[in-house]
């Protein structure tokens, strides 16, 4: 015999739901959609219009990184060519002082000096 406590906690359950109204399931959907969708889709408006900003943002950052980079390469460059009048200064220094060597030395040997 089975005793009020060994019975199954969902027996009887079915028959104590009360009956569902289809039709007041389709309006209650119906009325939450209606309250709450409107401010969804200006949610979802103002997130592309973010979005939207973010891309034109990054895009405008990628150009004046290229900027900052063309300038690098400018200063870069004319580094260089500073570097390179300086070693052509004393390039041409040194020729001057090879010719005024050439000259003393034929100097030299003009006076009867051997060297």
């Amino acid at each position: 015999a089975l005793g009020p406590s060994d019975a199954s906690p969902d027996e009887g359950v079915v028959e104590d739901l009360p009956l569902i109204d289809e039709k007041a399931v389709e309006q209650l959907t119906e009325g939450l959609i209606s309250h709450y969708l409107p401010d969804l889709q200006r949610s979802k408006s103002a997130l592309q219009e973010l979005t939207q900003n973010q891309v034109v943002l990054l895009e405008t950052l990628e150009q004046e990184i290229s900027k900052f980079k063309e300038c690098n390469s400018i200063l870069e460059i004319n580094a260089l060519f500073s570097e390179a009048k300086h070693y052509h200064n004393k390039l041409v220094n040194i020729r001057n002082e090879m010719m005024m060597i050439h000259e003393k030395t034929s100097k030299l040997k003009v006076s009867g000096i051997n060297i």
